[in-house]
C-alpha cells in the first residue's frame, strides 16, 4: 500500500506532466500568462539533490552490514604465539563512522567534505579466558581496538540570499573496535587442525 507522501509526489509530478504542452505553445486557455525561463529545458531539467539524499540510498543498500558483527575464527594453536590485531579498518569504514553531513537545502545551505586524510592507530590488542558465548559454545574474545583520526576540508556554502563559501579544515576521532572471536576446543593438537579444516573448509 502506497503511503500518503508517495500518493502526494505522484500527484504532483503529474500535475506537472500535463502542463508541459502547454509551454511550448503559444495557447492560454487557461488565461493565464505561464512564463518560461529562458534556460529552462522542460521536462528534462535536472533537478538539484541534496547530497544526505544520496548517503541514505548508500547507507540502505549499499553499505557494508558486516561493520557490526562479530567474526568467529579458528582455535589459537597451541605452541604458537597469540595472534595480532593485522586487520586495521580501512578508509571507507571509518568515514562511514563519521557524523552525518548536515542536513542543507539547495541554493540556501549546503555541506561538503573533501580532501579526507586517515591516520589509524591501534589502542587494544588484548585476549580474554576461555567462556562461553551463545549461539557460539567456548571461546575467546581478542579485543581490537583502534582510535582513527580523519583530517578533511569542510565546504559551507549559500547561494541565497547571500552568496557565501567557507572552507576551513576539521578533525574528527572515531573509535572503532573490530573484535572477533576464537574458538576454543580443550583438545590436543589434532582436535583443534580438525576444527580449523572445518571452518576454513580444507
Amino acid at each position: 500500500m502506497r503511503s500518503p507522501r508517495v500518493k502526494l509526489r505522484a500527484c504532483v509530478l503529474l500535475a506537472a506532466a500535463s502542463l508541459v504542452p502547454l509551454l511550448g505553445t503559444g495557447c492560454d486557455p487557461l488565461g493565464v500568462h505561464l512564463l518560461v525561463h529562458p534556460f529552462s529545458m522542460g521536462a528534462a531539467t535536472p533537478i538539484p539533490s541534496p547530497p544526505w539524499a544520496t548517503e541514505n540510498l548508500e547507507r540502505k543498500y549499499l553499505w557494508n552490514k558486516l561493520d557490526y558483527r562479530t567474526v568467529i575464527m579458528p582455535p589459537i594453536a597451541d605452541g604458537f604465539p597469540p595472534p595480532r590485531c593485522e586487520d586495521p579498518p580501512d578508509q571507507a569504514s571509518v568515514l562511514r563512522a563519521l557524523e552525518d553531513v548536515t542536513r542543507g537545502v539547495p541554493y540556501i545551505y549546503e555541506e561538503f567534505r573533501d580532501d579526507f586524510e586517515v591516520i589509524t592507530e591501534k589502542i587494544v590488542d588484548r585476549i580474554d579466558p576461555p567462556r562461553f558465548y551463545p549461539l557460539v559454545g567456548p571461546a575467546q574474545l581478542h579485543h581490537c581496538h583502534y582510535k582513527c583520526t580523519v583530517y578533511y576540508t569542510e565546504t559551507q556554502e549559500s547561494g541565497y540570499p547571500i552568496a557565501l563559501r567557507l572552507k576551513a579544515p576539521r578533525v574528527q576521532v572515531v573509535y572503532i573496535d573490530k573484535d572477533h572471536l576464537h574458538l576454543f576446543t580443550g583438545g590436543g593438537p589434532e582436535v583443534q587442525q580438525q576444527v580449523t579444516r572445518d571452518l576454513t573448509n580444507n
